[in-house]
């Protein structure tokens, strides 16, 4: 079940896995780095999340949001924009079409992109048993269906693949259409086996890695990954209704 998003100062969510203690300067994950274990975790950590309403323009026209996750010494888990002074930390970046929480888009309303690519879309749900919509909804969210999409995090291409990702499902060239919707297409059909066929978990981790929702064991509660989730399902329902018509 889809977890509502985490807006703002008085919302809390309660974790009971490990938290971050990294050495103290800023590093640009990917999309599944590994977090690393406390030996002394507590049995309950309270989540509060702290987001300015200025970020970096991205390639994509987007705001991009840079968070910073942190333990603070009373056991809180806090995701913030500032920079802490006095506690180790790690620096997520989000940066994907769908992704920013505050978005004035109307997500019902917004045109669809109901042909583009159609051959190179239609090959990869059939290859890889997926939903055509889902593929499209997918590209939607991550890139607009802009095929030379470079984020400044390193994601490329129409399914916006990290390098590593790309190089794991056999993508040459992510920024070639067809290379880039035949490896995002697998990367996604993995993710749907892995979570059992939950969409929403899948999505979850398309955005913010497989062990971040195995970690959180369930959607994290980054407002930028449960509103892309929420996003990328309204997107899906629209483009199965567009295509069926």
């Amino acid at each position: 079940m889809e977890q509502p998003p985490v807006t703002s100062l008085n919302d809390q969510l309660v974790l009971d896995n490990s938290y971050v203690n990294d050495t103290s300067r800023p590093r640009a994950l990917t999309n599944d780095y590994p977090l690393k274990k406390s030996s002394t975790t507590p049995n309950k950590l309270r989540v509060k999340a702290q987001y300015s309403e200025n970020g970096i323009v991205s390639d994509l026209g987007v705001e991009k949001r840079k968070v910073y996750q942190y333990k603070q010494a009373n056991g809180i888990m806090v995701f913030s924009d500032q920079q802490p002074l006095d506690a180790d930390y790690q620096v997520l970046l989000y940066e994907c079409f769908a992704c920013r929480p505050d978005s004035t888009i109307d997500w019902y309303k917004i045109p669809l992109f109901t042909s583009h690519f159609a051959t190179d879309v239609a090959l990869a749900a059939h290859r890889y048993q997926l939903d055509p919509a889902l593929i499209r909804a997918v590209i939607h969210a991550e890139s607009a269906f802009k095929p030379g999409a470079v984020s400044k995090a390193g994601a490329k291409g129409l399914m916006q693949l990290m390098p590593g990702t790309a190089s794991d499902m056999g993508v040459d060239n992510p920024l070639n259409a067809q290379q880039n919707i035949r490896g995002g297409s697998r990367y996604l059909a993995q993710l749907l086996a892995q979570f059992n066929g939950d969409l929403d978990l899948a999505c979850a981790a398309y955005n913010a890695g497989p062990s971040t929702v195995t970690q959180y064991r369930g959607i994290p509660p980054y407002p930028e990954t449960q509103a892309y989730v929420k996003r990328v399902k309204i997107l899906f329902k629209r483009y199965q209704k567009a295509l069926a018509s």
